[in-house]
């Protein structure tokens, strides 16, 4: 089963909500996938390139493509917390507060 591009597209982009990405395909199927911190910035969270679409041809390839995109945004999520002390402040605040 190959997916066409629109529908890879839209599978993989739908996975990732609430985080807004886009993902491109080249013509030699190779994909690049970004994934934005919010929807109100271009900040980028995550850019994965080199992306063997002709690989993703069943459910279970990209859904072992989404959870390493999803362990990856973790990894990176955990390293800006480590990194900036207000944003853990920030975020115990956020548990004890619920704001």
């Amino acid at each position: 089963m190959f997916l066409s591009a629109l529908e890879m597209r839209n599978i993989i982009e739908s996975s990732l909500l609430p985080k807004r990405s886009q993902c491109t395909l080249s013509p030699d199927l190779s994909m690049t996938i970004k994934i934005y911190d919010d929807h109100e910035t271009d900040r980028v969270a995550l850019v994965k390139t080199g992306i063997d679409a002709q690989k993703l041809t069943g459910c279970r390839a990209i859904n072992d493509l989404i959870a390493e995109l999803r362990t990856e945004l973790d990894q990176n999520h955990g390293q800006n917390q480590h990194h900036n002390p207000a944003g853990n402040h920030f975020h115990q605040l956020h548990r004890m507060t619920g704001r």
